[in-house]
């Protein structure tokens, strides 16, 4: 059995949190669901998969991708149940739901299943071999999530020209600039493109806007001010990952992550 998780800082758009395989899977109880986007898939065996006071059974190459927050339950159907499992996150975590339409759960036949089984392996290999390059684990979590998603961008996200020239540079702008003033229309002048087209590829290779982008990685870093400075207060905050106003910050935070960012801090304590 093995299983990975992820021990470097959260900047990429998505990554996975943890992944595994070859799992003798138990039986698994979760009334309030998983925290992040979870995807089982059956090795060998059959598992019994409860969602939503419906069941289902998961035979072999055959998986299901499970959004967080919904209940649900699995077990083996007989002597035998061998599982591979990704767990997904990123700065840009929330942009899954846009790219999967906000479907609760979707399952994957035979097909699809050895395309999966296929890149967790790859993926389980690069982690066997220490430091991992977190750049090449967001292209493979991108390119093992085009496999949930209706329309996907079907390439390599690593040769795509045209996201290697705008998209890049601009996400790592926006690392590396997220505490100051740094806008949409900055942007796009700093890799010689207008702000909408900038956002059309960013859709296009992310499903996500340019200025969503942003803001997601600014609350991203904000939780992590939010849980290392336990004293430091909301109001500077706010200003180091380069929002003007402690309000907007606020309201935003909340509007991404459904609590404040003092309630946020306090539950995590």
């Amino acid at each position: 059995m093995t299983i990975y998780f992820r021990n470097t800082p959260l900047r990429e758009p998505f990554t996975f949190e943890s992944v595994g395989n070859h799992w003798d899977q138990e039986e698994i109880v979760r009334a309030d669901g998983y925290p992040l986007y979870h995807y089982l898939q059956t090795e060998k065996g059959i598992g019994e998969i409860k969602i939503q006071k419906k069941t289902y059974l998961l035979g072999e190459g055959q998986g299901v991708l499970i959004a967080p927050g919904i209940r649900h339950s699995y077990c083996r159907k007989g002597r035998e149940w061998l599982t591979c499992f990704a767990t997904f996150t990123g700065v840009m975590e929330n942009g899954i739901g846009l790219l999967t339409r906000n479907r609760s759960i979707i399952f994957t036949e035979k097909n699809t299943g050895v395309t999966i089984a296929k890149q967790l392996d790859a993926v389980l290999t690069k982690f066997k071999t220490p430091p991992v390059d977190a750049g090449e684990l967001s292209v493979d979590c991108y390119r093992m999530l085009m496999n949930f998603m209706d329309n996907p961008f079907v390439g390599n996200i690593a040769e795509e020209e045209t996201y290697q020239k705008y998209v890049r540079p601009a996400i790592e702008k926006i690392e590396t600039e997220f505490d100051a003033d740094l806008t949409v229309q900055e942007l796009a002048a700093s890799v010689y493109v207008t702000p909408q087209y900038l956002s059309r590829l960013f859709m296009r290779f992310l499903g996500c806007s340019t200025h969503e982008y942003l803001t997601s990685h600014r609350i991203n870093e904000a939780k992590r001010y939010l849980l290392a400075n336990s004293k430091m207060e909301i109001q500077e905050i706010a200003r180091q990952v380069g929002f003007g106003s402690t309000s907007h910050f606020i309201a935003v935070f909340k509007k991404k992550t459904g609590i404040t960012p003092l309630s946020f801090r306090s539950e995590r304590r």
